[in-house]
């Protein structure tokens, strides 16, 4: 059994995929070519969003709107701190300081509650000024964006959806009207990684947004901070395209999608019915929809659970096994251990199963 099983979803669009590739190789537009403007104006169509910006990958991709945000040195960005280093690291690159945030303990996601309390500590020490807060769809559900929109529109700060996960998911509102993952915020991010729920063949990103002045600030930023022309320069930016062969390839996996993401939360409904009563599962609130990135339990006694599925020939992955706060790189920020009891908790008990678009015939 794989964890994630690409050779199984490239065999099964091993003929489009292929037949996608060769037209690049044939036109010769390696960098920015048809294929990636296509896709651009397939992802908008998909998330529902007017603006789709490609970049290198995901941690571009939040570097970019921090600076399309203006964020800088002496900001505070909230985030959480149970989650991938990119989410944080990008934020310390743009010399802001981020602010972390404990974590809900059915959801693993940024708590609504522990985050105004950040906030209003950030304030009340008046050393740094509130800016944004970096959401984190993790594992494939979307943030309690709702409750984290209010918090954002009574303190004045702006919002951005890392979607690298949660690409795929949605919330509901009451009428059943849908809004999906990378839609969320003032600027939303996705990474096309791989081992991601829509992954390409090497490194690749995109940003989501309505706002257009955000729009045109993004597409000038990945390249060079291009004006008029590519030697026309009007701002500092960086390097950060998407080649088109990996465009051509996340066209037919983007096509192939929506039938992935059934077969994904098909995989989470028999975990739940086979591991619920041995295991605290992942609870998914009424109105959301994961696009199930990773399939994650807690447990009791990590180690030996693991042992017991390697013996069965089932691999398993930790994800995250150190918070932010505890990283080396930001010992600096004075956090302690206990500061957030939920995410440390997690940190030493999580553990996530296989999961992706091709688990047949599953057996736990």
């Amino acid at each position: 059994m794989q964890f994630i099983d690409l050779a199984a979803q490239y065999k099964h669009l091993q003929t489009k995929i292929d037949s996608r590739i060769k037209t690049v190789l044939e036109h010769g537009k390696y960098i920015m070519g048809p294929e990636v403007q296509e896709l651009e104006q397939k992802l908008s169509d998909y998330v529902g969003v007017k603006h789709t910006i490609t970049c290198a990958n995901g941690t571009d991709a939040l570097t970019l709107a921090l600076m399309a945000l203006g964020v800088t040195e002496g900001d505070a960005v909230f985030c959480p701190t149970f989650t991938f280093f990119a989410t944080a690291e990008t934020v310390a690159f743009e010399k802001a300081t981020p602010v972390f945030v404990d974590s809900n303990k059915d959801t693993f996601n940024l708590c609504p509650q522990d985050l105004e309390k950040q906030i209003i500590k950030v304030i009340s020490e008046g050393k740094l000024n509130p800016k944004a807060i970096i959401a984190v769809d993790l594992f494939g559900l979307p943030a309690d964006y709702p409750a984290l929109q209010c918090i954002a529109d009574k303190y004045n700060l702006k919002i951005i959806e890392d979607a690298a996960q949660g690409f795929g998911g949605a919330i509901y509102d009451e009428q059943g009207n849908e809004q999906k993952a990378g839609s969320f915020g003032d600027i939303a991010t996705t990474s096309f990684f791989p081992a991601k729920p829509l992954g390409c063949y090497g490194d690749g990103g995109a940003i989501f947004t309505d706002n257009d002045q955000y729009a045109e600030l993004l597409r000038s930023y990945r390249v060079h901070g291009k004006g008029k022309n590519k030697y026309d320069n009007v701002r500092i930016g960086m390097n950060s395209r998407l080649d088109t062969i990996q465009a051509a390839i996340l066209l037919e996996k983007l096509a192939e999608f929506p039938t992935e993401l059934v077969n994904r939360n098909n995989a989470a409904i028999q975990y739940e019915q086979e591991l619920s009563d041995i295991y605290k599962t992942p609870q998914i609130k009424n109105g959301y929809l994961s696009s199930w990135a990773q399939y994650t339990l807690v447990v009791d006694n990590r180690e030996e659970v693991m042992a017991k599925y390697k013996a069965q020939g089932i691999p398993t992955m930790v994800y995250y096994a150190t918070c932010m706060h505890q990283q080396t790189a930001f010992k600096e920020l004075g956090y302690q251990e206990g500061d957030f009891p939920i995410a440390e908790k997690l940190a030493k008990s999580v553990l996530s199963l296989p999961m992706h678009g091709y688990l047949n015939n599953l057996v736990i």
